[in-house]
């Protein structure tokens, strides 16, 4: 049992730091001349076909099961939308209000699974607001709403990865690897079609080649998010939701540190304090049936 918990545990961690060190590569493309869409479009596809060809059956089990459609598509809008934020946006700040997917997975768990939303929950969610609140406040500024595209595609990011985590328990009874192949599946065609949309539009550009360089740098992240993903679905599948919340909280840590030190994020103190709340939203006040 303890080595059981002692994967899991890995498993989550090993998502959480790949997941904060993601900022590097879509930055890094982005800048050579890569959209970050056509970036995670490139990257998923990787991992798509080679979890395909590792495991066949992971493509029937996927076709039988329709239903995870609604997985990917979810899975699809949380890539989009956090891996373009990062590229684009101050990362440690992106970061922070990604995670006040906490509150929205309590929201969207009474929606769509019938859970209650007791005394204790509502203070979550008051804590995560402030939080957000105090990270957005620019002074003279008005209400702190986000007042740029990054930071609002950070917030929809947390929306669709609440919507992809609840789904995920909704489907639980699914085959694993057609989970995993959903999702991977869902970067792939959503982060392909607004990027192909945009470039229709003249907003963006169509991809070029990333050259050998920009090729070993997709090749590397895509076995990177694959091994995240499966990280994900092994750990959260045998650790209890609140030790799973506290364990991804890391990804913040990760972000944070790395984005400081190679100088691609400003920590002002607000920051600090509006993360502490965030990042104390999710196990504040815990329920009693989960403590």
């Amino acid at each position: 049992m303890g080595t059981a918990v002692g994967l899991a545990a890995l498993g989550l961690l090993l998502n959480a730091t790949v997941w904060g060190l993601s900022w590097m590569p879509f930055r890094g493309l982005a800048e050579a001349g890569m959209h970050p869409l056509w970036a995670t479009a490139a990257i998923y596809a990787i991992a798509s076909l080679a979890l395909g060809l590792a495991r066949p059956g992971s493509v029937r089990a996927l076709l039988a099961t329709p239903v995870l459609a609604w997985l990917a598509l979810a899975s699809g809008l949380t890539n989009a939308t956090f891996n373009t934020a990062v590229a684009l946006g101050d990362v440690v700040r992106v970061v922070l209000l990604f995670y006040l997917m906490p509150v929205w997975a309590l929201l969207l768990a009474r929606a769509m699974l019938g859970e209650p939303i007791t005394a204790r929950a509502c203070v979550r969610i008051a804590v995560g607001l402030a939080g957000a609140a105090l990270v957005l406040h620019e002074p003279g500024m008005g209400w702190p709403l986000p007042r740029n595209l990054p930071e609002l595609l950070a917030i929809a990011g947390g929306v669709a990865f609440a919507l992809n985590n609840v789904l995920l328990r909704r489907f639980a009874h699914t085959d694993d690897s057609a989970r995993t192949l959903a999702m991977l599946a869902g970067g792939v065609l959503l982060g392909a079609g607004v990027a192909a949309m945009l470039a229709f539009a003249g907003a963006s550009g169509w991809p070029e080649s990333p050259g050998p360089h920009g090729l070993a740098t997709l090749a590397l992240w895509a076995a990177l998010f694959l091994a995240a993903n499966m990280g994900l679905q092994y750990g959260a599948a045998r650790l209890p939701a609140n030790v799973t919340a506290v364990v991804m909280l890391s990804e913040v840590l990760v972000a944070g540190a790395s984005s400081w030190l190679a100088g691609a994020a400003e920590l002002k103190p607000q920051d600090i304090a509006g993360g502490l709340l965030i990042l104390a939203a999710p196990w504040l006040l815990p329920d009693r049936s989960r403590a």
